[in-house]
């Protein structure tokens, strides 16, 4: 009788360690990922022949990078990988898959979701610029290409990984000319006890913000208001302090991000159940602490889940994987899976510290004007989006869509669908979670009309 297909989308921290578990436990994974070798966004490994040293990339991380891009070609022979694979739609137990040999289709006994985040957006004025990007996106261009966003880098947003940006772009020769944090330092000061809980973790983010602060980088938390200015190309941005008076600094490239959102289009395609997590403002799969799903085929780890960072990925893999296998009637390591819970209770501790450290920035989506580009796909503004609410009813974001398209656009509302939530909620004077959530449609990210045919027997 054969083996059951494992199907894992994403060679993040969550989906190598998934993988790891299952294939030294006899099974043979197959892991999908759209890059072209493991490491997620994270621990995002440059091309072949373009590698640095690992400690110039990933910090103190540089360890936990280095197993979890080793960990994959170690097993090789007991894992199906198949890098440069987009997974763009679930239906049924089939996955719709776009490689290098073309369209194809893989049909699956068991799933797991690995699929990660991304930057949570948060439009201001000057935000669709060239030259604007998003912190993730600045992080992607340093480690896979070797290039700095700019001559002069900007950072700003809300969130602990502003100082490990800053630090791996200093490390890496770039001139980083302000980090701007819009959440009060006051939050993380309150924090601090909670975050506590996990000394080691705590201890690296201290090391980064520490030598950001020696390298003489201007540091400003509070930031009230921001806003980016250039002609045809960012220039400088110019914001408004903790002080209440307003600040310039000459920059042509500028990192933001809000926060992160998971990324849950597989997800919702595959059925799964949703609820809303107060903590960060979003609509997340719902898992149980095992990694099962509310179907018996899927399973859910890492960020894709819930916002929980790299070394919850890692947990939340293992973990997983074990469910995988005990729901398969294979043996199962009860003192290993005991050892990730009671890992993973302290972490969840650790984040619920991390999200009141750095609050959301409600006040610059309060400051979001009717002119302000919203949905940059379809060029739709904030006030198209309010006309949609006051004067057509639509009371939630699926009936904005329809009325005004944010969200038809490239991105699938990957980019606008938070901020046009929030935006509805204000205007319906109702909670977040009232205003619903987009629904995801296939395919989750853009696809060539054509392509080169899958070979016969790679469709099977």
């Amino acid at each position: 009788m054969a083996d059951p297909v494992v199907a894992i989308v994403g060679a993040g921290p969550a989906g190598v360690r998934a993988a790891e578990t299952l294939a030294l436990a006899g099974l043979r994974p197959v892991l999908l990922d759209e890059a072209a070798r493991p490491g997620g966004q994270i621990y995002r490994q440059p091309p072949a022949g373009a590698e640095r040293r690992p400690d110039a990339l990933y910090g103190l991380d540089a360890g936990r990078a280095v197993a979890i891009h080793a960990a994959v070609p170690a097993l090789r022979d007991r894992i199906d990988h198949r890098p440069g694979t987009l997974v763009w739609n679930v239906f049924g137990n089939r996955l719709d898959t776009l490689g290098p040999q073309g369209y194809s289709e893989l049909a699956f006994d068991r799933l797991v979701l690995a699929t990660g985040a991304m930057d949570r957006v948060i439009p201001f004025p000057g935000w669709t610029l060239p030259g604007v990007f998003t912190l993730g996106g600045a992080q992607i261009a340093l480690k896979a290409q070797g290039v700095a966003i700019g001559r002069r880098v900007a950072l700003v947003g809300a969130g602990p990984l502003l100082p490990l940006v800053a630090h791996q772009y200093a490390a890496a020769g770039a001139t980083v000319v302000a980090v701007l944090d819009v959440t009060p330092f006051s939050a993380r000061i309150s924090a601090l006890a909670g975050m506590a809980a996990l000394p080691g973790t705590l201890a690296r983010g201290l090391w980064y913000t520490a030598r950001v602060a020696l390298r003489g980088i201007p540091m400003h938390s509070g930031v009230k208001a921001l806003r980016a200015e250039g002609d045809g190309h960012v220039e400088r941005l110019v914001w408004t302090g903790a002080d209440g008076r307003e600040h310039t600094v000459d920059s042509d490239g500028l990192a933001a991000s809000f926060g992160l959102r998971s990324e849950s289009q597989l997800a919702d395609l595959a059925g799964c159940d949703f609820d809303f997590d107060a903590l960060t403002r979003q609509w997340i799969p719902r898992r149980s602490a095992a990694g099962r799903s509310s179907l018996p085929t899927v399973y859910l780890a890492g960020d894709g889940a819930g916002i929980g960072g790299a070394d919850v990925a890692e947990l939340q893999g293992r973990r997983t994987a074990w469910a995988v296998l005990e729901d398969l009637g294979r043996p199962v390591d009860a003192a290993a899976v005991a050892r990730l819970d009671t890992a993973l209770a302290a972490q969840a501790r650790f984040r619920a510290a991390l999200e009141a450290a750095w609050p959301y920035p409600s006040h610059l989506v309060d400051a979001i004007a009717d002119t302000e580009v919203l949905c940059r796909c379809e060029g739709i503004t904030a006030g198209t989006l309010r006309e949609a609410v006051t004067a057509r009813a639509a009371t939630e974001v699926n009936r904005v869509k329809a009325f005004t398209r944010i969200g038809m656009g490239r991105c699938q509302g990957r980019v606008c669908g938070h901020a046009a939530a929030e935006l509805v909620a204000r205007a319906r004077g109702c909670p977040i979670e009232a205003a619903g959530r987009l629904r995801a449609q296939p395919p989750v990210k853009p696809i060539p009309v054509l392509a080169p045919p899958a070979p016969a027997e790679a469709a099977e």
